[in-house]
C-alpha cells in the first residue's frame, strides 16, 4: 500500500506547490516581462531615427533634383560621341522655373540699342549656282533685352542668313565646322538622300554638296545632328526662300522673312549667360518665344511699309516644337499660300497656322497709316515676345499687344 503511494506522487498527476514556489515565478515572470518591455523600448528608438533619417534623405534628394538642371554637366548627345552645352535630361527631372518675362532695369534702353535682324528679303543670288557658305558658330547671344544664352548659330546669327533662289538654280552648300562638336544641315527645300548630303560634320571639317531647288516657295532649313531638339533650341535654324517663275505671285513692294522659334532656359541669363533647359523642352514651356531670334525686336525697331503698297511676309515655324498662328492686328491678310504653296491661296485670312518645321506666305495691303502689331495668335507665346509692329505710313509712336 505504501508502495503505491510513492507511484502516484511520482509520476505527477497533480501535485500542490510548496511553500515559497509562487514568489520564484513571481519574480521570474517580472525579469521576462522587463526584458520585453527594454527590447520594445529599443526598436521604438530605432525606428524613430530611421524614419527621421529617411525624412532627411527625401528632402536631400529633392533639393538635389530641383538645382540638378541648371547645374549638371551636359552628356554626350544620343549616338554621338560628344559634349554639348544642353543640359541632359534624366529620369526624374525636373524643370528649371520659367525665367519669363524677365529684363533689366535698362531693357528700354537695351531694346531699342539692339541691331534688329534684318527682315527684309535680301537679293536672289546671281548666276545658274546660288553659292551657300555656312559656318557654324558656338557664341554668347542676347536673345532679349539683357538676356544672354549659349547658343549655336550658322555664320554668328539667329536665324541663320535668309538664302533667297530662283525655281531650278543649283544651289551648292559648303559646311565650314570650327566648333567643338559634330554639326550638319537639313534643308527642306532639297530632294536629296539625307545620308549623302545631310550628314554630320566633325569638328575642324568641312564638307560640300548641292541640289537643285525644284520647288518653289518659303523653306525652314536646321542642323539635323543628334538630338535634333538641341541644335534647333539653341539656335541653328534658318529660311531659304525659293523664287517661282516670274508672275507667278504679284509684285510686292515690300518683302519681309519672319522666323518664329523657342527659347528654353536653365538660368535667367542675366548675370550669366543661360544654356538648354531639356526638361522644359521636351515639355515645351519656353521662356521666350520670338521673331528672328530676338523678343521683341521689332516693337523697338518696326518694320515699315508704304500705304496701299502689297507687303509680303514668308513666315517659317522653326519651333523646335511650337506652331506659330500668324496675325496682324487691325487688317486682314488679302492672300495666304499655306505651308508656301506658290499655286493655291485662300483669301481674307484672319489667322493662318503655320506648323513647326512649316511655313506660308502671306500677303496684306494696308491703306490706313499707323502701327499693326503682328503676332502668333497664341497669347501666351506674345506675353513671352513673339510681337512686332508693323509702321504703315510716316507715323510717330510706340504701342505694344
Amino acid at each position: 500500500m505504501a508502495s503505491h503511494a510513492h507511484e502516484h506522487v511520482a509520476h505527477g498527476a497533480h501535485r500542490e506547490p510548496a511553500p515559497g514556489d509562487s514568489g520564484v515565478g513571481l519574480r521570474l515572470l517580472a525579469f521576462f516581462l522587463g526584458i520585453a518591455v527594454l527590447g520594445l523600448a529599443i526598436f521604438g528608438f530605432w525606428a524613430a531615427v530611421s524614419a527621421q533619417r529617411a525624412r532627411s534623405d527625401a528632402r536631400d534628394a529633392a533639393a538635389k533634383a530641383v538645382a540638378a538642371p541648371a547645374t549638371a554637366q551636359a552628356k554626350p548627345a544620343g549616338g554621338m560621341g560628344h559634349s554639348t552645352t544642353a543640359s541632359t535630361p534624366e529620369a526624374g527631372s525636373v524643370a528649371t522655373p520659367s525665367f519669363a518675362g524677365l529684363a533689366p532695369a535698362d531693357a528700354a534702353e537695351v531694346a531699342a540699342a539692339h541691331k534688329a535682324f534684318a527682315a527684309e528679303l535680301p537679293a536672289v543670288a546671281a548666276g545658274p549656282v546660288a553659292h551657300v557658305n555656312l559656318s557654324i558658330n558656338h557664341e554668347v547671344m542676347e536673345i532679349a533685352p539683357g538676356i544672354k544664352y549659349q547658343a549655336w548659330s550658322f555664320r554668328n546669327g539667329i536665324p541663320g542668313p535668309v538664302i533667297h533662289v530662283r525655281q531650278g538654280q543649283l544651289v551648292k552648300v559648303t559646311m565650314t565646322n570650327p566648333s567643338p562638336m559634330p554639326h550638319s544641315i537639313d534643308f527642306h527645300a532639297a530632294r536629296i538622300a539625307p545620308d549623302k548630303g545631310f550628314v554630320d560634320i566633325a569638328p575642324g571639317e568641312k564638307f560640300t554638296f548641292q541640289f537643285r531647288a525644284n520647288d518653289p516657295g518659303v523653306f525652314m532649313y536646321h542642323c539635323g545632328t543628334k538630338p535634333v531638339l538641341a541644335h534647333i533650341a539653341n539656335g541653328m535654324y534658318g529660311a531659304i526662300v525659293v523664287d517661282p517663275p516670274a508672275g507667278t505671285l504679284p509684285e510686292a513692294h515690300h518683302n519681309y522673312v519672319l522666323v518664329s522659334s523657342e527659347w528654353y532656359l536653365n538660368g535667367p541669363g542675366l548675370k550669366q549667360p543661360a544654356a538648354l533647359d531639356t526638361t522644359k523642352a521636351h515639355q515645351m514651356t519656353p521662356d521666350w518665344v520670338t521673331w528672328n531670334g530676338y523678343a521683341g525686336q521689332y516693337v523697338s525697331h518696326p518694320l515699315e511699309v508704304h500705304p496701299g503698297h502689297l507687303a509680303r511676309f514668308y513666315v517659317v515655324a522653326a519651333g523646335p516644337s511650337l506652331d506659330t498662328d500668324f496675325h496682324i492686328v487691325g487688317t486682314v491678310l488679302n492672300r495666304g499660300y499655306i505651308d508656301g504653296d506658290v499655286k493655291h491661296f485662300e483669301t481674307n485670312v484672319q489667322t493662318a497656322s503655320v506648323p513647326a518645321g512649316g511655313s506660308g506666305i502671306f500677303d496684306v495691303k494696308i491703306d490706313k497709316p499707323g502701327l499693326y502689331p503682328f503676332v502668333s495668335h497664341s497669347f501666351a507665346s506674345v506675353d513671352m515676345g513673339q510681337v512686332g509692329l508693323v509702321k504703315v505710313g510716316d507715323v510717330e509712336g510706340t504701342m505694344s499687344h
